[in-house]
């Protein structure tokens, strides 16, 4: 265990001392996000944030191999490889903006190396019925389908500071634990390493994304980290075969993933492209409500790790007293969540006024949006 904790601080010191190197490399290729009505922000900021995340895991898997003498798998070696061509097509759309068709085509191909390698969904154990075994095609088909989709919900969900590095650090804590208290060997190890890596590289980079932001992530870093989370569930989580496997990513990752559908079904029903920008995205009604980005953005920290605390006791601690606790901290995140605008008078006349000058300013740019 203390292997892990070592590519943790790994990880947590080279997100802290590459994101300025990232950020003046940013500068130079002229990789910036220049304001407009349609963003949040209100400065011109440089992206590329993903290099330094890529670097600072990259550095700490690899000290990890060395010090512990670990083999390097198949399915290790599936996500390096496919992480790299991941990045790649994230920061040239970072750097000259790329359509939707082709940088689907580089999260199919990043997928596709991550599959070929063995990293697949072979069992899916929907709770209330017996194991459901794929066949190698579906299974290629539905782990593809699996990684894309973890792709672009957390391209989605990177609309505020600090949003998706966040909620990725909450979210790779929680199947941290999850693999070192349910698996042994193989594709847990993996799954484990890559986890505890990933929170130390978001932890050490939201020291500079988190509002006021001196540099984004950018395509670059969120389609990596949806990429990852993919890749981890897949390992960690769904290889196992019990019943709650399938519940643990989709409660953990809950509100990208409802932020996502009802993106999908909101411009669906308007007959738009679900590519297509809009600014009623979860973050963004929370900012119509009158919070703050910090506070919208701590609130969702705060809902992404009840639901993912919620997920692991399921697993491991299921009974009465924690459905309880449960209960009341989610009590405590409605209030947190809806009370401060009306004790402020946000449901006023200023409130309205207010929440119409955050809609204004109330998105990020969606233009390279996941397909």
């Amino acid at each position: 265990m203390g292997y892990y904790f070592i590519a943790f601080g790994v990880a947590l010191a080279a997100a802290l001392a590459l994101t300025p190197v990232a950020r003046r490399l940013a500068l130079r290729l002229n990789a910036v996000d220049v304001p407009e009505d349609r963003k949040v922000h209100e400065k011109v900021t440089p992206t590329l944030g993903g290099l330094a995340l890529y670097a600072a895991m990259m550095l700490g898997i690899g000290v990890y191999v060395v010090i512990a003498d670990k083999k390097v798998t198949a399915d290790l070696l599936g996500v390096v490889i496919g992480a790299t061509v991941i990045l790649i097509f994230g920061a040239i759309d970072d750097i000259h903006g790329l359509s939707p068709l082709p940088k689907l085509f580089g999260q199919i191909l990043g997928a596709g190396v991550l599959v070929i390698m063995g990293v697949q969904i072979q069992n899916i154990h929907f709770p209330g019925t017996a194991v459901v075994s794929l066949s190698p095609e579906l299974s290629v088909v539905v782990s593809l389908l699996w990684v894309v989709a973890f792709i672009n919900i957390i391209n989605l969900i990177d609309g505020l500071d600090g949003l998706a590095a966040g909620i990725t650090c909450i979210t790779a804590f929680s199947m941290f634990y999850y693999t070192t208290q349910t698996g042994v060997g193989g594709a847990f190890v993996d799954a484990a390493l890559i986890s505890i890596v990933m929170a130390g590289a978001t932890l050490g980079f939201l020291r500079y994304n988190f509002n006021p932001a001196s540099i984004f992530m950018g395509d670059s870093g969120s389609m990596l980290l949806g990429f990852l989370l993919g890749a981890v569930t897949i390992q960690g989580v769904l290889k196992s075969i019990a019943a709650v496997a399938l519940v643990v990513p989709l409660m953990a990752l809950a509100i990208p993933i409802l932020d996502t559908g009802m993106a999908i079904i909101r411009r669906l029903r308007r007959g738009q492209s679900i590519t297509h920008a809009d600014k009623e995205h979860i973050h963004h009604r929370l900012l119509n409500m009158g919070h703050s980005q910090r506070q919208a953005v701590l609130l969702l920290y705060f809902w992404t790790a009840l639901l993912c605390g919620t997920s692991l006791a399921l697993k491991f601690k299921a009974n009465n007293k924690v459905l309880w606790i449960t209960l009341g901290l989610a009590i405590v995140g409605f209030a947190l969540t809806a009370l401060p605008p009306i004790i402020r008078g946000e449901n006023g006349r200023g409130g309205r006024h207010r929440a119409a000058r955050a809609g204004r300013r109330a998105t990020k740019c969606e233009e390279a949006e996941g397909a």
